[in-house]
């Protein structure tokens, strides 16, 4: 996966701690007289002493104080959205800042035991995450895992009821105000965006053009064509409990209405659900419109709003 998110710049001071994430160790400083420090520094802040040492330890700790962040500090976090801020407390007295994962936001108690998890999907550096210390999350987050936690998983569909297409009072009782649970998730990359650019001749800056675009555009970052996650619907697997048979062909009549409600920024993933509004006979056959929502994953905003009309010949 490509990394979109802001990143940490190692210092001469604190490239062992770094290193040490690499290396899948929690690495901080102690004084010669004993004080431990993080975060790095050339001199110990209680007594002063220059002489310091590296020192890796267990990284174990218990849960400070917390924060659920449910708007994103910036565009590149809003697929993370609730982002759980901490401060952990490790057993030689320090405190980090870190997020959590592995943990519903409902589950978090002050005091609670943690444990490192080592994020390596950045790439350049390794980030240090925590996670509860009797959880099951894995210790590492290897460069193509996506964290469980953030995963929209489709609820699991037994059976599909099979429907005939002319059987109008059976498909009208799909007609619903509810939405189908989530579908999967598909990134969308900076690459995607560039091929669809190429693909469509739209090449505008504000898709493909990363620097720019973090200077420049009001979103921060660059942002997926609306198109483009319009069509990436057909990646998205949504969770019919349902059927349609009898029929010889379908067509795609096109949208009662499409609309872009919020941006997807590069990088971050998507997924959808669905609800029938409407069935009716015509000429042709029988008319379905199945309204599709497509949001960035955690986002309760939609990204794509689409009444699709379909009819079964």
């Amino acid at each position: 996966m490509s990394w979109n998110k802001p990143l940490p710049q190692p210092t001469s001071i604190s490239a062992p701690f770094w290193d040490g994430l690499k290396a899948h160790t929690v690495r901080i400083q102690q004084c010669a007289q004993g004080h431990w420090l993080f975060f790095a520094r050339s001199h110990c802040p209680v007594c002063g002493s220059r002489q310091l040492a590296w020192h890796t330890v267990s990284g174990h700790g218990t849960l400070y104080t917390f924060t659920v962040a449910r708007v994103p500090t910036l565009p590149e976090f809003t697929d993370e959205m609730p982002q759980m801020l901490a401060v952990v407390e490790l057993d030689e007295g320090v405190h980090i800042n870190t997020t959590l994962v592995g943990v519903e936001p409902a589950a978090l108690r002050v005091g609670m035991r943690r444990r490192p998890v080592f994020d390596e999907r950045p790439g350049s550096v390794t980030l240090l995450r925590y996670t509860p210390g009797d959880g099951g999350h894995p210790a590492v987050i290897t460069t193509d895992a996506v964290p469980v936690e953030a995963v929209a998983v489709a609820a699991p569909v037994p059976s599909r009821k099979q429907i005939d297409c002319k059987d109008l009072a059976a498909l009208r009782a799909l007609v619903s105000e509810n939405y189908s649970d989530w579908s999967n998730a598909v990134e969308v990359t900076q690459d995607m965006v560039n091929q669809f650019a190429a693909l469509t001749g739209d090449n505008y800056w504000i898709h493909t053009d990363p620097e720019r675009a973090r200077r420049e555009s009001p979103f921060g970052t660059t942002i997926a064509h609306g198109a483009l996650v319009q069509v990436l619907v057909s990646r998205l697997t949504m969770p019919m409990d349902y059927e349609v048979t009898g029929y010889t062909n379908i067509v795609n009549y096109g949208s009662d209405r499409l609309r872009f409600p919020s941006p997807v920024p590069a990088g971050c993933r998507i997924h959808g659900r669905y609800r029938i509004k409407s069935v009716e006979a015509v000429k042709s056959g029988t008319q379905l419109t199945m309204e599709i929502n497509v949001h960035v994953v955690g986002q309760d905003r939609p990204s794509v709003i689409n009444d699709l009309v379909m009819i079964y010949m």
